[in-house]
């Protein structure tokens, strides 16, 4: 199984091509969705990898496959500028979803 970056800008892309992973830019809606629907239908593919600029592009999109039970597993990350959900995004999402505060 292979992974794969949709980043919305060169530095990313270029972090994860020297760590192996192959991707590309994209800077609209259409594009991303492009990109997805191209994906998916490489069975080879197993992780998509998007920036959380990207993941902005196709909230409803982003749901909807991660409910789905087939298809390749979407990771959001950070870009080169840290993250937009905060420093305490990770202790918040724990506590909302198991009541666990650490």
């Amino acid at each position: 199984m292979r992974a794969f970056i949709i980043s919305d800008n060169t530095d990313s892309l270029v972090g994860m091509k020297i760590a192996g992973i192959n991707g590309i830019i994209a800077h609209s809606r259409e594009e991303v969705i492009n990109a997805i629907n191209h994906l998916k239908e490489q069975k080879d593919i197993g992780i998509i990898i998007i920036t959380e600029v990207v993941a902005g592009y196709i909230p409803e999109e982003l749901i909807e496959m991660k409910l789905a039970k087939n298809g390749p597993l979407i990771v959001e990350i950070p870009d080169r500028h840290g993250s937009a959900r905060g420093s305490d995004y990770i202790a918040k999402y724990m506590k909302e979803s198991i009541g666990l505060k650490i």
